[in-house]
């Protein structure tokens, strides 16, 4: 089998035509700030309704639903850890995020996923910690297989782009 291709790219997420993209979502999947906002105005209405029927997703879970109005034929939404000092589990709870989007996304058979930088925004996560332990995760978690050709670690910000690339090279 081919390896998965992982790459980070400067992009709106909502934008991106792939099979899946990462939700940073809340407890209670409902519409919020960031890219969990960005998601659900560009998803539509239906997106809600699918959230609410979901009854809501424990911290470093994830949970599908259709794309809705994006490109996207699929939303996985996953919970990321509130930043609390790193003495919280955060690490693991990042951690978990990716994995358990990766399962799902394994599961329905999909092979491409796009990630925002999960709980980096106004959960305080910090995106330098963040993006080294999400390359690393999704690295080891592509490693043992599946479906999955595409790993994008959407940035928005030039910024995040730079933590993501340096994390790549890191790897290669």
């Amino acid at each position: 089998m081919a390896r998965t291709s992982l790459r980070a790219l400067l992009a709106d997420i909502t934008t991106l035509a792939v099979d899946a993209v990462v939700n940073a979502a809340n407890e209670s999947l409902g519409d919020g700030a960031g890219v969990n906002g960005a998601i659900h105005r560009r998803a539509g209405p239906a997106l809600a309704a699918a959230c609410a029927r979901l009854g809501g997703c424990a911290t470093g879970e994830a949970v599908m639903t259709p794309g809705f109005g994006l490109e996207a034929r699929y939303i996985i939404h996953t919970v990321g850890p509130v930043w609390r000092g790193g003495t919280a589990g955060e690490d693991d709870l990042l951690a978990s995020c990716y994995r358990r989007s990766l399962a799902l996304a394994n599961e329905a058979g999909l092979a491409s996923i796009a990630f925002p930088a999960i709980s980096t925004g106004i959960f305080g996560f910090p995106a330098a910690r963040a993006a080294p332990l999400a390359v690393r995760t999704v690295r080891a978690a592509v490693a043992a297989g599946g479906s999955l050709e595409e790993v994008i670690f959407c940035c928005y910000s030039t910024a995040d782009l730079a933590l993501y690339e340096t994390a790549l090279a890191s790897f290669d």
